[in-house]
């Protein structure tokens, strides 16, 4: 029976971290913990929730069904879980997350020197998905190219930026703003959001599976083990990313006053610690961060439409790549804004089918349970959204009065009533009949 070797398993958890760690996730933690002063770490807590601990949890969860969210969401049907499937793989694929990546790195890297030129973002974004295109190609060697090359350059960037917030703090931390005066933990937790890391993870557990399968590996036993180990390599290594990016935000008040998102916040840090030496460094780290994730991303939606469209891998790829192209050119504040209310809508019920799949055991059918609190925590997923738009003027005032509707956390308390009423009701109908043939 095949294993794999001790470095493979090691290079395996740093592809998974590496895949994980993209745009997001360096930029909205310095500004939380700028925006968030002396509450940093309640914050930071919140955020840790949904940015580590359900990603984790997720992939543990696709790694118990083989990988493929298909299988984890079948209990609503084929059409529902299809859909929220490709809802998934979209809104972190080519419409939001792939885009983002590109543009996040010119920001942040290119634009000082550039200047925010529509003919610098398009040239530079020509060239960083085609780089994209020429590694996704090729995803049975992902391991070797993100595992062996990449992600190691990309952890001692990470690592050196982490030590360099905790032995050079730039100064104090500022007052809060009032968001986080009244409620820390909450604003940390929506912010973990939009990282994407939960859809990133549901989209990833068969990129990793594959990764696995690729060593010649075929136990499902040992596949769902290896899955495990890189899933809990990944959470501490982002755990401990986050924790330096907070305590970087918190002790930047002085350098990056008025600052408006975390790219500005890690640019005014570099700047301030290592001068312009540090900005060439920022640069080289966030387009390695954002091309693993690109290519990750890029190979998993690959991947699944392959099997649901009648069109090959490498076709899919490029066109995948050749939609970011052009969703990166409308710009970074664009996307932030577009992508904002759409994750705050279909997050709810992809936390709903990670957590309920742990619990199947517990009643006697899994469809009576999920079906219900999904449909719910959608609905209430969708009012959150709506009431940070335009639109929120047309939603009924009473919606407004929900428990923790303040915090953008109206979807829970219906979705634990519906689960109480789901759970009684499949305890009063007993076994389904299919079973008892």
């Amino acid at each position: 029976m095949k294993v794999l070797k001790g470095q493979d398993i090691l290079a395996l958890g740093f592809m998974t971290f590496a895949l994980f760690v993209g745009a997001g996730n360096i930029i909205f933690p310095p500004i939380v913990g700028l925006q968030s002063g002396p509450h940093v770490w309640m914050a930071a807590l919140g955020f840790l929730i949904t940015a580590v601990g359900l990603p984790v949890i997720t992939v543990v969860a696709l790694a118990k069904v083989g990988g493929g969210m298909d299988a984890l969401s079948s209990p609503i049907g084929k059409v529902a879980g299809g859909l929220l499937a490709a809802v998934c793989y979209l809104s972190v694929g080519p419409l939001f997350a792939t885009p983002r990546t590109a543009t996040v790195s010119f920001e942040v890297g290119v634009a000082p020197l550039t200047g925010e030129s529509p003919t610098a973002l398009f040239i530079y974004s020509l060239l960083y998905f085609l780089l994209v295109l020429a590694v996704s190609m090729y995803p049975g060697k992902l391991l070797d190219t993100v595992g062996r090359f990449l992600a190691p350059l990309k952890i001692i960037a990470l690592a050196a930026l982490g030590i360099a917030a905790f032995m050079l703090p730039a100064g104090t931390s500022g007052d809060a703003l009032p968001a986080y005066e009244a409620s820390a933990f909450s604003q940390g937790f929506i912010n973990g959001y939009l990282t994407m890391d939960t859809l990133g993870a549901l989209v990833f557990g068969i990129v990793i599976v594959n990764a696995i399968r690729s060593r010649g590996v075929e136990s499902p036993r040992l596949i769902t083990r290896y899955a495990i180990i890189a899933g809990l390599i990944a959470g501490v290594g982002l755990a401990l990313v986050y924790i330096s990016l907070f305590r970087l935000g918190a002790s930047s008040h002085e350098i990056a006053q008025g600052a408006t998102n975390g790219a500005a916040v890690l640019h005014a840090y570099v700047q301030h610690t290592f001068g312009s030496l540090g900005s060439g460094f920022l640069a080289v780290l966030i387009a390695l961060a954002c091309l693993v994730t690109a290519v990750g991303l890029t190979c998993a939606c690959a991947e699944y439409f392959s099997q649901v469209l009648p069109l090959s891998y490498r076709t899919l790829v490029l066109i995948l790549c050749a939609f970011s192209l052009l969703i990166s050119n409308l710009g970074l504040t664009k996307l932030i804004e577009f992508s904002i209310p759409v994750l705050t809508a279909i997050y709810p019920p992809c936390i709903v089918v990670v957590g309920l799949s742990f619990c199947k055991g517990l009643w006697n059918s899994q469809a009576r349970i999920l079906g219900p609190v999904m449909a719910v925590s959608l609905l209430f997923g969708v009012f959150d959204a709506i009431k940070g738009t335009s639109l929120a003027s047309h939603l009924p005032e009473a919606l407004g009065h929900l428990p923790l509707s303040d915090q953008g956390l109206a979807w829970l308390v219906p979705s634990v009533i519906t689960l109480a009423v789901a759970v009684v009701c499949d305890r009063m109908l007993g076994k389904p009949r299919e079973a008892l043939a």
